[in-house]
Formats: structure tokens, sequence, C-alpha cells
């Protein structure tokens, strides 16, 4: 990456990163670890039929350090727009000591244990602390590897029956939005996307095929759900093609998906609520939930 490229790159995930985390109008637990809990935000403006529901998943490469803090403004700024938003929280790996502190992405299986229990608990739990939403119009978004969490939230009826995270098709799920996501398992693999993290997440190479079978949104494809990714071109930690090629595997599927490319846009703006690719975030989602 060039020194322009560098630059533009840090100044973007410093103006993402740059505003105070907003506190949620309630919270509510969906287990008894500390990490199993959901954020609510009341829409600002509430319409007769009430607000569409957004259920948003951070990203952070499924490391420990990256919780749902930082997509707090986020969240908020879509409250603003008058969506009722779900900000879930999810376990997620830790160091290693004996490594020197080495960061592990993911929890295998923790983190789809909690992804697929927030989910199944979110209707009850919306009614009881998010009473201005209409959870007939639920739509799922999530940044980088919050994205691959969201598209495989929205596959999980395709997953065979006796797996512990098998669904029946989601009636209510509008569609979803996938910023910037970790979609394509091998790709991001091969080109080693936030250092190695989905060999972390599943395990090792060894384990690589087979829990991919299972997690890798590409390979739960076709959904039914719609779907649009949203990506900047400029990406240096999950580069375009790996959104290329889960929207390639979509349409080999007999699917088609959404891809809008964002040119000059790295990672970052789209969840920074103060850069113009966060409204063309918002109006992908209105797309989809009105």
């Amino acid at each position: 990456m060039s020194e322009d490229a560098t630059a533009r790159a840090a100044a973007e995930e410093q103006s993402a990163f740059s505003h105070p985390a907003v506190e949620p109008d309630a919270t509510a637990a969906y287990g008894e670890h500390p990490d199993q809990v959901v954020d609510f935000y009341a829409p600002h403006a509430v319409g007769p039929a009430g607000a569409p529901l957004v259920v948003v998943i951070h990203g952070g490469a499924w490391r420990a350090p990256y919780d749902r803090r930082h997509l707090t403004p986020f969240a908020d700024f879509l409250a603003r727009q008058g969506f009722a938003v779900a900000n879930i929280e999810y376990r997620r790996g830790s160091s290693i000591p004996a490594q020197g502190g080495t960061l592990v992405a993911g929890r295998w299986p923790e983190t789809f244990d909690d992804v697929a229990a927030a989910l199944d608990a979110l209707p009850a739990l919306v009614r009881d602390h998010l009473p201005q939403a209409d959870p007939r119009r639920t739509v799922l978004t999530g940044h980088s590897a919050g994205g691959q969490l969201a598209l495989w939230g929205a596959s999980r009826h395709v997953l065979p029956e006796d797996s512990p995270w098998h669904t029946p098709y989601p009636s209510h799920l509008r569609g979803v939005v996938a910023l910037a996501p970790i979609a394509d398992f091998a790709l991001a693999r091969e080109l080693k996307v936030c250092n190695d993290a989905v060999l972390q997440l599943l395990g090792g190479p060894d384990r690589f095929e087979e829990r991919a079978a299972h997690s890798d949104p590409a390979a739960l494809l076709p959904t039914g759900i719609a779907t649009v990714l949203v990506q900047g071109r400029e990406d240096a930690d999950v580069p375009y093609p790996v959104a290329e090629a889960y929207a390639d595997a979509a349409a080999k599927s007999g699917e088609v998906v959404g891809l809008t490319l964002l040119e000059d846009i790295g990672h970052f703006p789209l969840i920074d609520p103060a850069a113009d690719a966060c409204a063309v975030v918002a109006e992908e989602i209105a797309q989809l939930a009105f």
C-alpha cells in the first residue's frame, strides 16, 4: 500500500473511532456469560406501524479487544434515521500469554453459539425492551467479521437439520446488508485477511474444510434472503475481491446478490457517522426495511 493510501486508511480509522460511545436505551442478557448481551437503541421517530428492526453485529476480526462499544455511534446513527436497533455482543478470541499475548480470532464454537442464541432470543427481548420495533421488518447488518456473522446468521436454515445452529427459514427477515464482510473464507485465507483471522477462527488448517462448511457464508448458498454487500474499493483490511467472490458464489448458486462498491473508500467509513459512506449504508438498509 502506498504512503498516501496508508495515510488515508489511518485517517479513516481515526475518524471512525473518534466518536464517543453512545449508551443504549436498554440492555438485556441472552445468556449467563458477560458477553451474552444485546444493547437496544430506540428510534428517534416512529411511524404508526412501528420502526423496522436493524440488528447490528460488530467486527474486529472476532478478537477480544474489539467489542460492541466501537459500533455504538453507528447504532445511534441508525436510530436517528428512524430504525430500532439491537447491537449484539458475543464471545471473541482472547490472548495467549504463553505466546506473548498473541490475540486469537474467535472461539469455536462459542462465537457462533452466541450469535445464534442472540438471534433466537431477540423476538422476546425486543418485545420487552424495544416495544417501538416491528420485528416483522428485520434487517441484519454487520461490519467486517460482523458482516460474516450477519451473512451466517441469515443462512442458518441452510445448515443441516442436525446442526445445533440450524433454524427454520426466517420469514421475518427482510434482508442482510453486509459491510466489508469476510464473506468468502477460502479467498480470505489466501489473502491472509486480518492476519490469518479466518484460520484462527476455525482452529487452524487441519480444521479449515470441516468447519468452513458450517460457517463460511460462501458455502451456505443460496439462502433465498435478499442480500446486499457494501464495500470500499480501497479497503486494505478486507479487500473488495472477498466481497466479489461471495457475489460470484451466489450467482453460481442461482442467487443474485447486490454489491455496492464505493470509490475512494476504505474499511471504516461504512460505520463512521461522519462519513458519506455511512449514509449510503443507511439507504441500503432502508431499501430492504421499508
